[in-house]
């Protein structure tokens, strides 16, 4: 791991590094888990919230656009969404 000390995750440095060089990360996370708390799954829960349309499309965090999905299947639907646009 890139950023560890004494052998340990160093979560504080590694946010650091995130918020200077990837900002459009940390907002597209940030929706994720505001996605999350209003679909109501826990920390832990193995479930994942679907956006319908998603957000690199143009897709919102509205309720209308949010379902619960299974890992699997969520993670099946975007890697369709990657190998359909290249």
């Amino acid at each position: 791991m890139p950023f560890t000390t004494n052998g340990k995750r160093d979560y504080k440095k590694e946010l650091r590094w995130e918020h200077t060089t990837h900002p459009q990360r940390v907002k597209e996370r940030a929706e994720r888990n505001a996605a999350r708390k209003m679909k109501g799954l826990k920390v832990g829960d193995p479930r994942q919230v679907d956006h319908k349309r998603p957000l690199v499309s143009g897709g919102s965090n509205k309720k209308s656009n949010l379902r619960i999905t299974s890992a699997k299947t969520n993670l099946h639907k975007e890697a369709m969404r990657k190998k359909r646009n290249g």
